[in-house]
C-alpha cells in the first residue's frame, strides 16, 4: 500500500509537469484594489515560461460591494454557474465590505466559498533566496467552520448589548481539511524526490490550534487530525501539534 501511494504521487508529479493543458480561468475582480491585481494577475499568468505547456482563457465575472449597489446582489448566480460549468479555476481580486451592518448584504467571498465548498485556504510560503531567513512550508487554513460560520446574534442584557458569535467545528470538515494537508505534504516530498528543490528533506504536518483555551471545539480539531493521519502515514511523515503561539515562537526563534 505504501508503495502505491508513492508510485501515484510520483505518476501524479509528472502529470502535472508535463501534461499541455488549457485552462480557464474566471476573473473577478470585485472592488477597490482588486480592479489593479486582477489584470496584473492576468498577465503573470500569460507570461509564464512555454515549457510549462500551459495556455489560459480568462472569463470576466462580476461580484462585490460595489455591484451590490448598484443591483442589490453581491455575487449573482450567473458568477456562480460559470464557474461551476465553464472555469477551472478563478482569481478574486478584493471585497470592500461595509464594517457596520448593511440590510441585505453578505460578503461574497464567503457566499462563494459555501456554493463552491472551497472549504480549503491553501497558502505556500517561500523565502527569496538569499534575504532573511529560509521559509518554505505550506499554510492550510479550513475556510468555511469555526467563525466562518457567520452565526451571529445581539440581544440586550441587564440594560447593556451583548454580541455573540458561534465557533463551530465538525469532524466532518476537520478530515477534509486534514486529507488536503496530507496530500500536500506527500505531494511535496514527491516532488524533492524527483529532484525538486527544497529547504527539507522530509515530509511534516503540524497542526496548529488553540485547545488550551478552547478545549472542546478546538481540542476535537486537533484530536480528529491525529485520527485521521493513522498509523500509515505515520511511516511517512513526521505529525506534530502545537498551540498557535507556541508555533509563532518556534517560526521566529
Amino acid at each position: 500500500m505504501l508503495s502505491a501511494t508513492r508510485n501515484s504521487l510520483k505518476a501524479t508529479v509528472r502529470a502535472y509537469s508535463t501534461a499541455p493543458k488549457s485552462l480557464t480561468i474566471g476573473l473577478i475582480p470585485g472592488d477597490g484594489i482588486g480592479r489593479e491585481v486582477i489584470p496584473a494577475g492576468k498577465q503573470v499568468l500569460e507570461a509564464l515560461p512555454s515549457e510549462y505547456n500551459l495556455k489560459f482563457n480568462f472569463v470576466d465575472l462580476k461580484a462585490g460591494f460595489e455591484l451590490f449597489k448598484q443591483t442589490g446582489t453581491a455575487l449573482p448566480e450567473e458568477t456562480v454557474d460559470a464557474l461551476k460549468s465553464s472555469c477551472d479555476g478563478a482569481l478574486f481580486g478584493a471585497v470592500s465590505s461595509p464594517t457596520t451592518k448593511v440590510e441585505g448584504y453578505s460578503s461574497p467571498i464567503v457566499a462563494l466559498r459555501k456554493k463552491m465548498g472551497l472549504y480549503a485556504n491553501v497558502r505556500p510560503v517561500k523565502s527569496v533566496e538569499g534575504i532573511g531567513r529560509p521559509v518554505d512550508m505550506v499554510i492550510v487554513r479550513e475556510n468555511t467552520e469555526d467563525l466562518y460560520i457567520k452565526e451571529e446574534r445581539l440581544y440586550e442584557k441587564d440594560g447593556q448589548k451583548v454580541a455573540e458569535a458561534i465557533k463551530r467545528i465538525t469532524e466532518r470538515a476537520t478530515t477534509k481539511i486534514g486529507k488536503i494537508a496530507l496530500e500536500i505534504a506527500l505531494q511535496r516530498q514527491a516532488v524533492r524526490n524527483l529532484g525538486g528543490q527544497s529547504l527539507h528533506s522530509t515530509p511534516s504536518l503540524t497542526v496548529t490550534h488553540k485547545s488550551n483555551v478552547l478545549s472542546v471545539s478546538d481540542g476535537l480539531f486537533r484530536e480528529t487530525i491525529q485520527c485521521s493521519v493513522n498509523q500509515k502515514f505515520l511511516t511517512l511523515l513526521l505529525l506534530q501539534t502545537y498551540t498557535v503561539i507556541s508555533y509563532l515562537m518556534v517560526l521566529l526563534l
